[in-house]
């Protein structure tokens, strides 16, 4: 129930337009149960001469007062067709402009689902996200919206469409004759048990399938993204018997399924057969007595024929139901997770000339401490550099600025106010950032450089890349700024994916430039004309970067040795140098690499 209503907030929008549409399926319904009476005058008045009396024809004797023809006549005949042929256009009319409105109506949910689902993606905290792997959050954001979506837009007016069918039905068979009925209720509680058992087993196996979807769609998209790793390592073998492991799981719960529907299929057919056959039983006996024409067997047994499959199309919608529920439920869950990072800033505090001062600043994660008692000061243009062994806590430490990692003590102030009184869109405008696993859009160069402006002028764009280092490559290139960039930047060199997410930085033009090992992948000359390019063009910036080879902070204002999540080390180079202590002894050993 909790699932049905988180539902409904999205889709009470839509409420009225639906019930419009419920009560047009209703009337296209009734139109079609009314059928089978009909039937049943042709045959005693048309075909037969019966004689009809007060009772015969039901809702339809005003059709046998001799207005519209007499018994066995042919102008009846044609009253009846006409008759006939008036409800079937009736119910197709009316079913078509359901259909219509409940895909409009389902496009609407679809939309809406989905948009709240990627907003809620875009909120997410980090960590939260990681606990997902992709395969999962593909699931959610794209099959669980769908699903869902047919579970209000389909699958209940469906279940409402079966329950009225199923209503209506016994009441035309008990007008016929009460004696109908009685076998059909003789075997509902059996049918009934059968639903429930095979209701429970549905949905446990929807459970296992959904999670075999996750983790096949995740197998796939991995081997994807790693073609060019598994190639290298000749592995291909191996990632086949991985997916062919995911794929026959996939299929062993689908089969399972088909064997629970087809079991159940069977059981249903031997209920609806008995019914059948006991009808006609029944309608033969009412007939060597008297009570009953033989048009009137013909339209009970339509009836009750009819009204074993309405409780069947209950049973499937409710069957239905539960894995759309499933869907529903695992949706809900992720639009109910509370970011770790909370956003409840005020709008109003930003700074063009950020001055970072960070205090005591401690990081624990799962018991470990990453980052340990850092204090630093960065006013506005300062040029910090932070080094260190792999794994000391730079990145992190980065990350802090922008809470993308939340601290566990200390505090982080821009202008004297705690980051976390600034709203984290505001924070983050203030910095211009290139992480070390560069992230490349599948779109043009151009695109890509203009992310954070997407409508700046392409003389900007260049004047970026060029001070990133990047229009010789891009001029060599056949479509120059328009040229496509494969998934995640295949098909252009690390050091060129590099300089396109620097020009993305240095078009954002932010008070704080952040630099996370982003020129790893240049070689030392392309290096050092960039940062020059920085020093000399932004030098009124704040600038913090972080890097392996240790030329690259020479010129900063400050520079900070770290290990194991401590600052052991800071000065300029030449303080560094004099002091000859780590930091010392790893430039010189990186620079006899160099000459060597």
């Amino acid at each position: 129930m909790e699932t049905l209503r988180f539902g409904f907030r999205y889709f009470k929008k839509d409420l009225f337009i639906s019930i419009i549409a419920e009560l047009l399926s209703f009337a296209g319904i009734f139109a079609e149960l009314l059928l089978p009476l009909l039937s049943g005058i042709l045959i005693d008045f048309v075909i037969r001469d019966t004689v009809p009396d007060e009772q015969s024809g039901g809702i339809f004797h005003f059709l046998l007062t001799g207005r519209f023809g007499e018994v066995h006549s042919k102008k009846l005949f044609f009253s009846v067709a006409a008759l006939f042929m008036l409800l079937v256009a009736v119910r197709l009319l009316f079913i078509y402009v359901r259909d219509l409105i409940q895909e409009r109506v389902g496009l609407n949910l679809e939309t809406a689902l989905r948009y709240v689902s990627y907003d809620k993606l875009m909120q997410l905290d980090s960590d939260t996200i990681s606990a997902y792997n992709s395969g999962e959050l593909l699931q959610i954001l794209n099959s669980d919206t769908i699903m869902f979506k047919e579970l209000f837009c389909h699958r209940i007016p469906y279940f409402g469409d079966s329950v009225f069918m199923l209503i209506t039905t016994i009441v035309l068979i008990a007008s016929i004759d009460i004696s109908f009925v009685i076998i059909p209720l003789m075997l509902t509680p059996i049918l009934i048990r059968a639903v429930f058992i095979f209701k429970k087993k549905a949905r446990e196996n929807f459970t296992v399938i959904r999670a075999n979807s996750a983790a096949l769609n995740l197998t796939t998209q991995e081997n994807i993204a790693g073609v060019r790793i598994v190639r290298s390592f000749v592995n291909e073998e191996l990632e086949k018997r991985k997916f062919n492991k995911v794929n026959t799981a996939f299929r062993d719960t689908n089969i399972k399924q088909v064997s629970l529907t087809a079991n159940f299929e069977m059981t249903l057919n031997i209920i609806k057969q008995i019914a059948y056959v006991g009808t006609i039983a029944i309608g033969a006996w009412l007939v060597i007595r008297g009570d009953l024409t033989v048009g009137y067997i013909l339209s009970s047994s339509t009836y009750v024929v009819r009204l074993m499959s309405d409780i069947n199309s209950v049973n499937n919608n409710i069957v239905n139901m539960q894995q759309q529920t499933v869907a529903g439920l695992s949706l809900k869950h992720f639009m109910e997770k509370e970011s770790l990072t909370p956003d409840d800033g005020c709008p109003c505090l930003y700074s063009g000339t950020p001055n970072i001062e960070l205090k005591n600043v401690t990081l624990d994660i799962d018991g470990q401490k990453i980052l340990n008692d850092i204090s630093l000061s960065i006013p506005y243009g300062k040029k910090v550099g932070i080094v260190g062994e792999t794994g000391s806590g730079k990145s992190v430490l980065l990350k802090t600025l922008l809470r993308i990692k939340e601290l566990t003590s200390g505090s982080i102030t821009i202008d004297g106010h705690d980051i976390k009184e600034y709203k984290l869109e505001r924070l983050r405008d203030m910095f211009a950032c290139v992480f070390q696993d560069v992230f490349l859009f599948s779109n043009t160069i151009e695109s890509n450089i203009a992310f954070s402006k997407p409508y700046a002028d392409q003389k900007l764009v260049k004047e970026a890349a060029v001070h990133a280092q990047a229009e010789n490559f891009i001029n060599e290139l056949e479509d120059r700024y328009q040229t496509i960039i494969g998934e995640r930047g295949i098909g252009i060199s690390g050091g060129q994916k590099q300089r396109i997410s620097i020009a993305r930085c240095f078009l954002k033009n932010a008070p704080v430039f952040v630099l996370d090992d982003s020129t790893s992948a240049l070689d030392v000359n392309t290096e050092k004309v960039l940062l020059n390019e920085i020093y000399e063009k932004f030098s009124e910036k704040t600038l913090i970067i972080t890097a392996h080879r240790f030329s690259s902070v020479k010129d900063c204002d400050e520079i900070l040795y770290m290990r194991e999540g401590r600052v052991e080390e800071r000065g300029t180079f030449d303080e560094l140098m004099k002091l000859d202590g780590s930091f010392a002894r790893v430039y010189r050993i990186q620079m006899e690499q160099k000459e060597a």
